[in-house]
């Protein structure tokens, strides 16, 4: 599916309307530049799912856990992972698959050990044309 936004507030609608179908297990991959509006859709799905907490981008702590909504929410950024394997040290088999949504920023810097389904969001901004321009790709991957 793709959707055109136009603002961080429709990037976060958009988000919403994907999480209400969420139930639970889903790994969600995200790909996109710096500032292309992972971290808003984040937001847009933590609502969706009754999660009150601010939401940020790990960047720092690599893994944010948030919970008091419908579904745990586990909402890793693996921008500054330099080896796929480092994502063990920090128990990332113990959120994959589990009763929450996994969603991972950067997913393209540990693809060999995301797992053989998953979905895929692409959110990609035009900025030649419009600095709020987004365009957002959801679909399912099967692997092997």
């Amino acid at each position: 599916m793709k959707y055109i936004t136009d603002s961080y507030e429709e990037t976060e609608k958009v988000a919403a309307e994907f999480a209400r179908g969420l139930k639970g297990g889903e790994v969600i991959a995200m790909y996109g530049d710096l500032g292309a509006g992972k971290t808003a859709f984040v937001r847009g799905m933590a609502r969706a799912l009754g999660i009150q907490d601010h939401i940020t981008s790990p960047t720092f702590t690599i893994l944010n856990v948030y919970e008091g909504g419908r579904l745990p929410l586990y909402h890793f950024d693996v921008y500054r992972i330099a080896d796929p394997d480092e994502m063990y040290e920090i128990g990332y088999e113990d959120y994959i698959g589990s009763d929450g949504v996994a969603v991972i920023e950067w997913a393209e810097l540990i693809d060999d050990i995301l797992p053989d389904e998953y979905i895929r969001i692409d959110i990609r901004r035009d900025s030649l044309d419009d600095d709020d321009h987004r365009e957002i790709s959801i679909g399912r991957v099967r692997r092997g």
